[in-house]
């Protein structure tokens, strides 16, 4: 996804010189072809997050449009305040790129997995927060926040993500986007657990569940319609996220679901409120904390015959 950011990027800020990008002292081999293209619109901040957001938001109050840089908790939580105080609550066009989410960074511990961001920037007014499932996704999200005016949050993973739409009709943030149709069970994913959601629905197909899939590469604002719609339509909601269920993208639909008439029941697969106290690489991780396909599919299969 990083890749399919970059180059994007590289394009918008080619036919707009008011974009910059602040990068924290990392992910030079990635960036190195921004730079190279346009080298008057790239700033290396340091390993100094709060003074980058800072920086970026005067920028942006001063005309610019700016994207910072940064891999796991770095771009959000080491500078929280500023986002808050400055960014936001100016409504300043400044766009915060996360490299990384979830366990991208398995093997460095719990201080480089992304697990409570979600939930954290959509708590901030003004921000809208974007996790996008696949290649094709990354790249219609990251025109799509360069495009709206304000301060955004946009989720990625760190590379080597499996391309699964082979094509994107109309992106528009705020909207889910639907894969395919099913009976009695739907499975809502965001960010780049779509891959472990579509082994998943594989699984449950061989065992005569048909559940319908969509994917939300927007969790703030959330699509009220569709989870409206859905309610209505299927017995069982899954949300699957890479982060806590805790204030995250399950939270979103579950608000939305307390609003509304509805016949279906909620289940809600992430991390159960806990930090990891493990290393490993992301699909050690996953499997660990239950968002494997395997575990997502015997969730569902048990719920749906308690």
């Amino acid at each position: 996804m990083r890749d399919a950011f970059v180059r994007t990027l590289i394009d918008i800020a080619k036919k707009d010189k008011n974009v910059c990008l602040i990068t924290g002292d990392l992910g030079f081999g990635v960036l190195k072809p921004y730079w190279e293209a346009v080298p008057d619109q790239f700033i290396n901040a340091g390993i100094s997050e709060q003074n980058m957001t800072g920086v970026a938001t005067g920028m942006a109050l001063e005309g610019k449009t700016v994207f910072t840089y940064s891999i796991g908790n770095f771009p959000t939580l080491r500078c929280l305040e500023q986002i808050r105080n400055d960014a936001a609550y100016h409504n300043a066009n400044v766009k915060i790129i996360c490299v990384g989410g979830g366990f991208c960074y398995g093997a460095l511990g719990m201080s480089h997995h992304a697990t409570e961001d979600l939930a954290i920037m959509r708590a901030l007014p003004n921000v809208t927060v974007l996790a996008p499932g696949d290649l094709v996704e990354a790249q219609a999200a990251t025109k799509a926040i360069y495009e709206k005016d304000g301060t955004c949050y946009l989720r990625l993973g760190r590379g080597g993500e499996k391309t699964i739409h082979s094509q994107l009709g109309e992106f528009q943030i705020g909207k889910a986007i639907k894969i395919i149709n099913g009976e009695k069970v739907v499975l809502f994913s965001t960010g780049a657990i779509f891959d472990e959601v579509m082994e998943a629905r594989d699984l449950l197909l061989k065992v005569g569940i048909n559940p319908a899939l969509y994917t939300f590469p927007t969790v703030k604002p959330i699509d009220k319609e569709t989870i409206e719609i859905c309610s209505r339509a299927y017995d069982l909601i899954v949300t699957v996220e890479e982060h806590n269920i805790i204030g995250g993208f399950g939270s979103a639909v579950s608000e939305i679901l307390t609003e509304t008439v509805n016949n279906s029941r909620l289940l809600k697969l992430g991390l159960n409120d806990k930090y990891s106290g493990i290393v490993g690489s992301q699909k050690y991780l996953r499997n660990e904390f239950g968002i494997s396909a395997k575990k997502i599919f015997q969730r569902v299969k048990d719920s749906l015959y308690e």
